[in-house]
């Protein structure tokens, strides 16, 4: 009966050694006293470990280094995402803004250059750096693309809109709502733009009319509007 009793309380140890050891394996980063950046850190380097080749991890890990104003480090991430997507547009944008915290402003403007003349082709990539460029705070390169993007396709409603929407952020409520009228114009059924037009003092009535001549385009930067502005 001893023997048993033994035997019993033998296993029990084990079982509660096991658990402690399963429990311990499991615990998350803020378990283990870490802040919330170093958490958000451990994260994304295990993103990078299980997928190296993933650019939208090197991205994030890029805009953790930049940050933290380690300039060199950011770099090589946002250089390392373009590796493996060359039209990575906020890492591309990301890349131009550290070169220039770094001081490296010669190669910081002709990376710029060099980005927005390959994003020329389409109006969709031009906007896409825009907006980029804009989530920077580098107004001079977002400019410049939108306006690329309006020469590509004028008749773009999500062209106009996004244009709109830029002058407003920077105050300029007049040409902010001389785009975003001719965004309700080409596409009616804006209920958004509707409403910014309505607190500038327009009144517009919302409708279901669009170009057909630009609706494939407004619906491929319609769906990339959140993934930039991320």
């Amino acid at each position: 009966m001893a023997g048993k009793s033994l035997f019993f309380n033998i296993i029990f140890i084990v079982c509660i050694f096991i658990l402690a050891g399963c429990s311990s394996g499991n615990k998350k980063p803020k378990e283990i006293g870490l802040t919330a950046a170093e958490q958000q850190k451990a994260v994304i380097l295990r993103q990078v470990e299980r997928n190296y080749k993933d650019p939208d991890a090197h991205y994030q890990l890029g805009k953790l280094y930049q940050a933290d104003a380690l300039w060199t480090q950011a770099e090589h991430e946002f250089t390392v995402a373009l590796g493996f997507d060359p039209v990575h547009r906020k890492a591309q944008a990301a890349r131009v803004k550290t070169l220039a915290q770094s001081g490296d402003t010669e190669n910081s403007k002709f990376s710029a250059d060099f980005y927005i003349n390959q994003a020329s082709t389409t109006a969709m990539g031009s906007l896409e750096l825009a907006m980029a460029f804009q989530k920077e705070a580098l107004d001079e390169y977002a400019f410049t693309c939108y306006q690329q993007a309006m020469s590509l396709a004028p008749n773009s409603a999500k062209v106009n809109r996004q244009i709109g929407y830029y002058y407003l952020s920077k105050g300029e409520q007049d040409r902010a709502k001389d785009y975003l009228v001719r965004s309700f114009q080409l596409n009616s059924n804006q209920p958004e733009v509707a409403g910014t037009l309505g607190r500038l003092g327009v009144a517009v009535k919302i409708g279901q009319k669009t170009r057909v001549s630009t609706k494939s385009l407004d619906r491929m930067i319609e769906e990339s509007d959140e993934k930039i502005l991320q």
